[in-house]
C-alpha cells in the first residue's frame, strides 16, 4: 500500500502493553499479544512521528470483577460500561509495554488512559465514553498536519477497534497493521474488522506491505 511522505505519517501503539499477553494470566491475557513489538516498530519506521497508549487503572476502580460481579457484566456509571478483571495498574508488570518498544518518554506523543477510578474509555482519542474529553492526541495529529495513521496494537476488537472509529471520525486515513494486533476472541475481531473496514479503515497483512511515496 502506498504511503503518503513520511512527514505526513504517524504511527500508533494502543496499548501494547503485558497485562494483555500471557505473560499476565489473571489480567486480561490476549493470545500472541507479546509477539507484535516487531511489527510495531517495522511500521513506525515508515512514520515522521511514532504515539503511543497505556491503559493506567487504579485498584479501586468501579468496574473491577469479583466472584458476585462477574467480567462482562453491566455496571453502572456515566463513563463505564461493563466489569473487567482488574488490569494495567500503574506499579505492575500488567501495565509496563512491551520490552522492545521505547520507554513512553521517547515517544512523540503519549496518552494515559482510565486513571480515574469511575471512568473507563477504550479508545486512545477520548477519555470519556461520549467522546467529549479529548485526549489531545487528534489535535497533535492535526498541528503536525498528519494525514494518515498506521494503527497497530492491544486488542483488535476493543481499543484498537475503538481509537481506529475514533481517528476515521477525526477525518485520518487509517491503515490498520494486521501484524501488529491481536483480538481477545476471535468472533468479536471478525466483526470488528468487518465495523473498521466499512467505516473506512484500510489492512494490510504486515508492515512489508507498505511503501513511502517521496512527495
Amino acid at each position: 500500500m502506498k504511503l503518503p511522505a513520511k512527514h505526513r505519517v504517524a504511527s500508533l501503539d494502543v496499548d501494547a502493553q503485558y497485562t494483555f499477553t500471557p505473560v499476565c494470566p489473571d489480567e486480561l491475557p490476549v493470545a500472541g499479544g507479546d509477539t507484535i513489538a516487531a511489527e510495531l516498530n517495522h511500521q513506525a519506521s515508515f512514520a515522521g512521528l511514532r504515539l503511543g497508549s497505556k491503559d493506567a487503572h487504579s485498584p479501586a476502580a468501579h468496574w473491577v470483577a469479583s466472584s458476585d460481579k462477574p467480567a462482562f457484566s453491566k455496571v453502572e456509571g456515566d463513563n463505564l460500561d461493563i466489569r473487567w478483571p482488574l488490569h494495567a495498574v500503574p506499579g505492575t508488570k500488567g501495565f509496563e509495554l512491551l520490552e522492545e518498544l521505547p520507554h513512553p518518554a521517547d515517544y512523540d506523543f503519549f496518552v494515559w488512559k482510565g486513571v480515574e477510578p469511575d471512568m473507563h474509555p477504550y479508545g486512545a482519542c477520548y477519555h470519556d465514553l461520549a467522546e467529549r474529553q479529548s485526549t489531545g492526541l487528534i489535535e497533535y495529529l492535526r498541528c503536525h498536519h498528519i494525514d494518515t495513521v498506521l494503527v497497530g496494537g492491544l486488542a483488535t476488537d476493543y481499543c484498537v477497534f475503538h481509537t481506529v472509529k475514533q481517528l476515521l471520525a477525526a477525518g485520518f486515513n487509517v491503515i490498520v497493521n494486521r501484524a501488529a494486533t491481536r483480538g481477545v476472541a476471535d468472533n468479536s475481531s471478525r466483526h470488528a474488522i468487518a465495523d473498521m473496514i466499512q467505516l473506512g479503515a484500510h489492512f494490510v497483512h504486515d508492515s512489508n506491505d507498505l511503501e513511502q511515496s517521496d512527495d
